[in-house]
């Protein structure tokens, strides 16, 4: 059994060296100690407010950024609106302009083709009435007693004569 317990001389020297590196590490040592846990402490202290400010600031940023977007995407819509607007405006004027244009040419199409007719029609009656006179000349110059002569002759005047 004197294996299993330490004899008293032993524990008396164990406990001197135990106060002894005890008092050397407090003088020396706690004090290092104690100050890099405290410096530790604090500068984990200080990260945590660092890092729960940029977490704010990043929080920040993201409504600034969200409503940004929002104002973009609503300029964008008032953008692509007028953009809209303007393109129907132009696509109206032109059919206005197409319209006016179409009209124009149909009733200067109309007027020469009235004016054409009128000078046919001019040049018909002038045609007709050269002809007639001519016609009236000659069976007036020829006089003939018999009538059947004079229509055949009359007859074949109108044969004879071209129409231009």
């Amino acid at each position: 059994m004197e294996l299993l317990l330490p004899g008293l001389g032993l524990l008396f020297w164990t406990f001197v060296a135990f106060l002894i590196v005890f008092f050397i590490l407090k003088a020396f040592a706690w004090k290092p100690i104690l100050s890099s846990l405290k410096e530790r402490e604090t500068g984990i202290a200080d990260a945590i407010a660092s890092a729960d400010k940029v977490k704010a600031e990043m929080a920040s940023l993201k409504n600034e950024n969200e409503a940004m977007m929002a104002k973009a995407r609503e300029e964008r819509a008032v953008m692509i609106k007028e953009a809209k607007e303007t393109a129907d405006k132009m696509v109206a004027d032109a059919k206005e302009k197409a319209k006016a244009e179409y009209d124009k040419i149909v009733s200067d199409a109309q007027v020469a083709i009235l004016q054409q007719k009128n000078a046919a029609l001019t040049d018909v009656k002038n045609q007709v009435g050269s002809l007639v006179i001519q016609v009236a000349e000659k069976v007036l110059s020829r006089e003939l007693s018999n009538k059947g002569e004079q229509e055949n002759y009359i007859k074949q005047l109108t044969e004879g004569v071209k129409l231009n």
